[in-house]
């Protein structure tokens, strides 16, 4: 009897233990009642991207690829909630007429300065050149375009001649097949908590 009592705990602890694991790749679970009228577990699960196995011909090459993975978590939140603003100002100000559009358009860019600039400003030269690819990559469109949509051509081109002056283009496009698929693997592999 005691065996049993030991199984049972041991076996319920190393389930749980196993639950605990599998969690993030658990997208939804829902029951179904079959016609029978039984019931039968249904687990969804999150994609599970499978790229293969990275070889390193270099030292050098192989801090490159954990330096890019180490700004790429630290920069691609920042992208996904210039996404995220950009989506809920969009839907906004196509309720406002005119004059109010251009005002709520200056109060946020100065509230989003205000917020953001001094974690911004900790960025190194390669992270900034990662969020405005990641940006592109989020929201489908430069960061060029962007800005030439919601504060006009001037502003984006001086904006853009300001980022050429230290190597930044603003009108670089992500290239997930071409220049940026190392980083576009490292995205996916961010983004579903695999690295």
């Amino acid at each position: 009897m005691k065996k049993f009592y030991l199984l049972l705990i041991v076996s319920v602890c190393l389930s749980s233990f196993c639950m605990a694991q599998q969690s993030r790749y658990i997208q939804r679970v829902t029951y179904i009642a079959t016609d029978a009228g039984d019931t039968a577990m249904l687990v969804i699960m999150r994609p599970v991207y499978c790229f293969p196995r990275r070889v390193f011909k270099s030292t050098k090459e192989k801090e490159y690829y954990w330096r890019n993975v180490r700004d790429v978590k630290k920069v691609l939140p920042y992208a996904k909630l210039v996404h995220n603003a950009l989506i809920e100002t969009y839907e906004y100000i196509q309720t406002l007429p005119e004059d109010e559009r251009n005002k709520h358009l200056k109060r946020m860019e100065k509230e989003l300065f205000e917020e953001y600039k001094p974690e911004l400003k900790n960025f190194t030269y390669t992270q900034a050149k990662l969020l405005i690819r990641l940006i592109d990559r989020e929201c489908n469109q430069s960061s060029y375009q962007l800005i030439k949509a919601f504060l006009g051509g001037f502003r984006a081109t001086f904006w853009q001649t300001f980022g050429a002056m230290f190597g930044v283009s603003l009108r670089k496009e992500w290239e997930p097949e071409g220049s940026d698929k190392i980083l576009e693997e490292i995205v996916v592999l961010v983004e579903n908590g695999q690295l």
